[in-house]
């Protein structure tokens, strides 16, 4: 882990934790001991403190509604207080442990993911949810493994491996998947969460797998699966790749997945559908269901294909005849320097500075800063998180826990062409980089040039000097290889 998500306004004091729980949470965070997650939640109760037990019973009407209602409010809204007494209610008024997965359980997730998707939830809340969701499935799991030893020494139907991808830390949904799978007697290998591609296909191969699936909740997931795919390709996998989680969708599946892996590429709405899938995939009609899903994926395919009309494009040589007319018949002002000087910035001006929308699109909220603060739906989520990332602002500032350094360089420039050629010194005796850009090769309109960067610097043979800028901030941890409050390294001329 390189950074936990925190909520500053609730940081203690670290001498002030209490000892047992202080040895608890650095097992979880430190990793010394693989059941640190449980013996963590074991004492979590005892110190879950009053605001969460303010915030679950300030309106607790909903407790007299029939045991899977409850079950699906406290899904929705995350509420884990009652959750497992309520699993234990619907566990004794039902035949089998399995069918309170099935039923009231993936019901309040199915909503979830249906809310999630209307954007009536947003990420912070599905979070939420799912840890709800984790906890009735723990209560229930040493109930599902005595049914499961009660039946005697079953032959597995199937080997499925099953991973969250690089880059993606979220497993609940894709455990929930696993407990459903095991119960109905197939054998699970689970790599975990963050398992990059290389891992994925070497244990596939060691196993012997019937079938790979992947999970991921962000959106970065879906390009980290197309890889995979890409992968499993190159190295002549052929069994079935299932796709699951809250960002994936069949048409996403059918578009940028299945064209890369030749194999049976299968999307999985929810883990309620992951046994019929899976029953699908390695029973006797398999081929049969592959054909109507690569069938479906093949509508959607051209379906969406139809949306884009090519663009028209010319020829290079064309593009650049009609390049962006500038008048260089001007005296350029010469910059007070020349190379790269790097200064301390100070934070306070920077923060003024942030452009906070693609941070509530990281949290799958869809609005630009600051008008999401008041959106109809997103407001109150967003607000909440903002109010988070302001607070933790603060404290790095207040805190002096990052410095920040601007870093401005100046060079000589002309282009040539499509490029730009950046000099050592004024005189432009050598050449010290080249820039280069890409020119528009649209079909354009007349009056409206095809455009490249190198068009905004004076040529080479205007025998007009141009001087090519650059800007950068960097911040970081002050435990790098200057003291804190002394100036940074200097830098050499040469552009970077």
């Amino acid at each position: 882990m390189d950074m936990g998500i925190v909520n500053p306004g609730q940081l203690a004091v670290y001498s002030e934790i209490p000892a047992d729980l202080l040895e608890r949470v650095e097992d979880v965070v430190l990793n010394r001991r693989p059941d640190a997650t449980e013996r963590l939640l074991e004492i979590a109760p005892k110190h879950a403190g009053a605001g969460a037990a303010d915030r679950a019973g300030a309106d607790l009407t909903w407790r007299e509604l029939p045991v899977s209602d409850r079950l699906r409010h406290a899904l929705i809204e995350g509420i884990d207080t009652f959750v497992v007494e309520d699993t234990e209610e619907a566990r004794l008024a039902a035949a089998r442990p399995i069918e309170v997965i099935e039923g009231p359980l993936m019901s309040g997730m199915n909503a979830v993911g249906d809310l999630f998707s209307a954007g009536k939830m947003f990420l912070p809340q599905v979070v939420k949810s799912a840890r709800v969701m984790k906890k009735a499935v723990a209560h229930l799991v040493p109930y599902l493994e005595a049914e499961k030893a009660a039946a005697g020494d079953l032959r597995p139907r199937g080997k499925i491996l099953m991973a969250t991808v690089k880059g993606d830390v979220h497993d609940i949904g894709k455990n929930i998947v696993g407990v459903v799978l095991a119960c109905n007697n197939y054998e699970v290998v689970d790599l975990g969460v963050m398992v990059p591609a290389a891992r994925i296909l070497e244990e596939a191969r060691a196993q012997s797998v019937d079938v790979v699936g992947l999970s991921g909740l962000i959106t970065p997931s879906l390009e980290e699966m197309a890889h995979v795919a890409a992968e499993m390709e190159r190295e002549g996998f052929r069994v079935p790749l299932l796709i699951g989680g809250a960002t994936t969708s069949k048409a996403h599946t059918a578009v940028k997945i299945a064209p890369r892996y030749s194999g049976p590429v299968i999307h999985v709405a929810d883990a309620s559908r992951a046994v019929g899938v899976v029953s699908e995939l390695l029973g006797e009609g398999a081929a049969s269901y592959v054909g109507a899903v690569r069938h479906e994926q093949e509508r959607l395919r051209l379906e969406r294909a139809g949306r884009h009309e090519r663009v028209a494009r010319v020829a290079i040589e064309a593009a650049r005849a009609n390049r962006t007319p500038v008048d260089f018949g001007l005296d350029v002002p010469r910059p007070g320097f020349l190379g790269v000087r790097a200064e301390e910035y100070p934070l306070a001006a920077l923060i003024g500075t942030i452009d906070w929308s693609p941070f509530f699109a990281a949290w799958e909220m869809k609005g630009t800063f600051p008008n999401i603060l008041e959106a109809p739906r997103v407001g109150e989520p967003a607000r909440a998180v903002y109010d988070d990332g302001r607070r933790l602002l603060d404290r790095i500032e207040a805190d002096a826990l990052l410095r920040a350094y601007a870093v401005v360089g100046f060079w000589p420039a002309n282009s040539v062409g499509d490029d730009i050629e950046l000099y050592a010194d004024a005189g432009r005796s050598e050449v010290r980089a080249v820039v280069h850009t890409l020119r528009q090769q649209m079909e354009k309109p007349p009056g409206r040039p095809n455009v490249a960067l190198a068009d905004f610097v004076a040529p080479q043979a205007s025998g007009v000097g141009d001087y090519l800028g650059g800007f950068a901030v960097t911040a970081g941890v002050v435990r790098l290889s200057w003291r804190p409050g002394s100036r940074p390294p200097t830098t050499t001329t040469t552009p970077s």
